[in-house]
């Protein structure tokens, strides 16, 4: 489970997403995620997952690493789907003392799994086709109007690039851990919850100690390098927008306007 985790990665290409300026495409996802919380129908949000799929096809990358990045949530998936599935209103189809099963709550769990998918795949689309420095490069700018008041800027689009950065680190240095602690006798897979989580001690002790130790390694190499943070620094690449990225603008333009005309030409099938 735990290789199947590809959030944080990044995949070099040569695709059109690959080469679209990370402020945009930073720009481009938080207004797809929020358009996809703006779908009140089947119709709508099948739509949104189309444009999600077509982003998926575009990148180039295959298929099946967006795949495996959904494979951890599936138990999240799963424990949402039946929340919603029990919490539906209507006439039941089945019912056992207070828990009913009801077509609107049928309903409203595939709705809400759908957004659930879409909204890691924009994610994954995000992280996959652009570069940790490209999004550092990317949040400062965003974020540069907060100078105003005195926050600094880049020490947070840093840290939140080298966090996300060091996801798939910490998850490949957990499973050596967990195949080390294994190979000598850790039985980490039987008995009640209790068993394994004091099982997982092993396991934890040396990550922790790692981890402090990328972390130290990490400092001192950028200290090496005379890393002063924002104030005064250069850049051997500076983010200019192009003619891609206006299309990739015009495009989001319209996703919105399918999105308002399914939500108003259907709009007897609103799920509540």
């Amino acid at each position: 489970m735990i290789r199947d985790i590809t959030l944080g990665q990044f995949f070099p290409g040569t695709s059109v997403i690959h080469k679209a300026d990370p402020r945009v495409k930073i720009v481009l996802v938080t207004a797809y995620i929020i358009f996809l919380f703006v779908t009140g129908n089947f119709v709508s949000l099948v739509f949104m997952v189309a444009v999600v799929l077509l982003g998926v096809i575009m990148t180039g990358i295959p298929v099946k690493m967006y795949f495996r990045g959904l494979k951890p949530v599936v138990m999240i998936l799963i424990f949402t789907s039946v929340l919603n599935i029990f919490y539906g209103k209507g006439e039941a189809i089945w019912q056992w003392q207070f828990l009913k099963i009801t077509w609107n709550g049928i309903s409203n769990a595939a709705f809400v799994s759908i957004r659930i998918i879409a909204l890691i795949l924009i994610s994954c689309i995000l992280t996959y086709t652009t570069s940790p420095t490209d999004l550092t490069d990317a949040l400062e700018r965003l974020m540069k109007p907060l100078k105003v008041f005195h926050i600094k800027v880049h020490e947070i689009a840093m840290m939140m690039t080298i966090a996300l950065r060091f996801i798939p680190t910490l998850l490949e240095e957990t499973e050596k851990i967990t195949n080390a602690q294994k190979s000598r006798g850790a039985d980490m897979e039987s008995g009640n919850i209790v068993q394994r989580l004091k099982a997982m001690i092993p396991v934890l002790v040396p990550l922790f100690v790692s981890s402090f130790n990328r972390a130290y390694e990490l400092a001192v190499a950028m200290e090496c390098r005379c890393y002063r943070g924002g104030d005064g620094r250069t850049r051997m690449k500076v983010l200019k927008t192009g003619a891609r990225d206006a299309g990739l603008i015009i495009f989001s333009v319209f996703v919105l306007v399918g999105v308002i005309l399914c939500n108003v030409m259907f709009s007897e099938m609103i799920v509540k």
